[in-house]
């Protein structure tokens, strides 16, 4: 079994959350261990139970949103909820919900300090630690129901520890590619293991891999596919539903913005119509929750002037669909970007996605370990202009010091009537918000 890094020593157990979650990085020599064991060992001597229904949600794209819509009607049916999603924003709570209301610092502080008892010498990574410790405290917060979100993968993921009443893959693409595969068929043979034998496996994804099929077969999964097992039909000013069994009408258009979020809100309530002998959902229920949802960050419109987008798409498939909502958005004189990603994520191909609707690309560092120059990302700016499918002139580029910085040359080169894109990681969309008090 794996040690303990040296010097991790863990914080007093009323230490602030700030603390607890910068020893959780200490903990193990690499960010990413892709592994259920440790984090299997651990959670079996902290007695970790879910004694209600849970509900996993993977993919690739459209996780967030999923989680957000299924928690969102559920409470709105009026069901106490548990809701944990990743990465968060501008802070660690935001990952960790019941009934619509972030844990407390004492709350989380308490739970890791569980998990920390628990795991002796076990060595866990950031993100197995916090699963496990926001796991324990919904283990003791009497819910009616749990909607947990998959970090990375699928098979290994920690989350994937929990045995899923209902599973639900969203759209599945190219992304983790050194972890999970360079095809969309090896990803999706990582991910479509969230299934379980004899429980629904809800795929939302209108084309998924070929391994998605195969593999739920061999699991002995139920699985329920779009365009096979449940669809939807947009209609002027609504939309419906048809599942295997039930049928609903008249539906709003969920508050979260963007055509692509039918696709996820069917998803979501196929996974409803799977478990409703459990929890039942009425009507109303499903239209409330659609549209009350809320989810920062996915193609977040700021009020004021210029008009301020902030969204976290970081991969090919996600600037497409950023790239049909700031199309759908109609005329702006000039289209500002504030521009920050990741660098073992693909840079270039997610420029090329959105093609020449950039006019000024602002670009700042990324931070952290995984953090790619502002060098890095003119470069790849660059490429993946050339390689654009609606080429233009060649790309304005600004270097700026920080994200911060690049969004205040943006903000004081913008006209009133122009469009600010902020996009290519949570990390970017979170500094901004941090700047702007969010």
């Amino acid at each position: 079994m794996a040690q303990d890094r040296a010097g991790a020593v863990a914080p007093a157990a009323a230490a602030a959350l700030e603390d607890w979650l910068r020893h959780a990085e200490r903990l193990h020599s690499r960010p990413i261990d892709l592994s259920l064991d440790r984090v299997r060992e651990v959670a079996g001597r902290l007695e970790v139970r879910l004694p209600c229904p849970v509900f996993i949600v993977g993919g690739t794209n459209g996780k967030g949103s999923t989680c957000a819509l299924l928690d969102a009607i559920l409470r709105s049916a009026g069901y106490r909820t548990g809701l944990y999603t990743s990465p968060h924003l501008v802070r660690f709570n935001e990952r960790a919900r019941v009934s619509g209301l972030e844990l407390s610092d004492a709350a989380l502080v308490e739970a890791m300090a569980a998990v920390d008892r628990a795991r002796d010498a076990v060595s866990l990574t950031y993100f197995e630690f916090t699963t496990l410790a926001v796991l324990h405290a919904f283990s003791q917060a009497q819910l009616d129901a749990a909607v947990l979100e998959i970090g990375l993968g699928g098979r290994l993921d920690a989350v994937n520890l929990v045995d899923a009443d209902c599973s639900i893959l969203t759209a599945i693409d190219l992304d983790h590619a050194e972890l999970l595969g360079p095809t969309r068929e090896a990803i999706g043979a990582e991910k479509v293991r969230i299934g379980r034998l004899g429980r629904p496996l809800v795929c939302s994804d209108p084309a998924p891999p070929e391994t998605v099929p195969t593999i739920a077969a061999e699991i002995g999964a139920d699985l329920w596919l779009a365009g096979r097992d449940f669809s939807y039909e947009s209609q002027p000013q609504q939309w419906a539903y048809r599942g295997r069994r039930a049928r609903r009408g008249g539906l709003p258009a969920p508050a979260l913005r963007g055509a692509h979020q039918l696709a996820n809100a069917s998803g979501v309530l196929a996974a409803l119509e799977a478990l409703s002998d459990r929890l039942p959902v009425s009507q109303q229920a499903v239209r409330e929750g659609l549209l009350e949802v809320r989810l920062p960050g996915r193609f977040q419109v700021l009020p004021g002037r210029p008009a301020v987008v902030l969204d976290v798409a970081h991969n090919p498939h996600a600037a497409a669909a950023l790239g049909r909502n700031l199309d759908a958005q109609g005329y702006f004189p000039a289209t500002h970007a504030v521009f920050g990603m990741l660098r073992d994520k693909d840079i270039a191909g997610t420029v090329a996605r959105l093609g020449s609707r950039i006019d000024t690309w602002w670009v700042g560092p990324t931070e952290g370990p995984r953090g790619a120059s502002a060098d890095v990302l003119a470069a790849a700016i660059r490429e993946g202009a050339g390689r654009a499918a609606r080429p233009g002139p060649a790309p304005d580029i600004r270097i700026c010091a920080s994200i911060e910085n690049a969004h205040a040359q943006a903000l004081s080169a913008a006209g009133p009537d122009d469009r600010i894109v902020v996009f290519g990681s949570f990390l970017t969309v979170g500094e901004v918000m941090r700047g702007r008090g969010g």
